[in-house]
């Protein structure tokens, strides 16, 4: 018989974080205004420290071409895990990931041919299980991932697509650079 034992200390962390976010952050972010996504953006995926938010965003803007869009979207919009319906980080502090979706025909470019749903217009994610589908963005991807404490995953896609699963499919997003005209 094989008797496993339990991480009491990590349990409690991951159901205090689990039950922080539920009391910090329980509005549908539809609810919410632009303020207040971006707060809870701050709070969830960078600690509450906005400087690092911000250092975020700038370093990934130096490794794309000029004009790309950057938007966030998933659990540190929603507080809602896609996969199971848990809030973000609720298995342990930089469990969550950080879904960054990349707005630009230009930086659709950086993706392999066969890394597409749906051929110059959506990419399947730059993430830990396809590490080569975006080559000249590994690098920044990692370095990013490092910064932050927490996995992030790029997917590019067009300003039509994420409107789409926006108003389609209802995953909200958060615009954290506009995208140029000639993105």
């Amino acid at each position: 018989m094989v008797v496993r034992l339990r991480d009491n200390h990590r349990d409690t962390e991951n159901t205090e974080v689990a039950q922080r976010n539920q009391i910090l952050m329980p509005k549908d972010a539809y609810e919410m205004n632009e303020s207040e996504v971006r707060s809870r953006i701050i709070t969830l995926g960078f600690g509450g420290d906005e400087r690092l938010f911000i250092a975020f965003y700038r370093k990934l803007q130096q490794g794309l071409p000029e004009g790309t869009g950057i938007v966030l979207r998933g659990s540190v919009v929603t507080n809602q895990r896609h996969e199971d319906g848990q809030p973000f980080d609720s298995l342990g502090k930089g469990t969550s990931d950080l879904d960054v979706t990349l707005v630009g025909s230009k930086v659709m470019e950086a993706f392999s041919s066969d890394a597409y749903y749906i051929p110059g217009l959506h990419t399947k994610p730059l993430c830990d299980k396809d590490p080569d589908i975006a080559p000249s963005l590994k690098e920044v991807r990692e370095s990013l991932q490092k910064l932050v404490g927490r996995p992030v995953n790029f997917q590019a896609t067009s300003s039509l697509v994420l409107y789409g699963r926006d108003v389609l499919f209802g995953e909200p997003y958060f615009v954290v650079v506009p995208s140029g005209e000639n993105a």
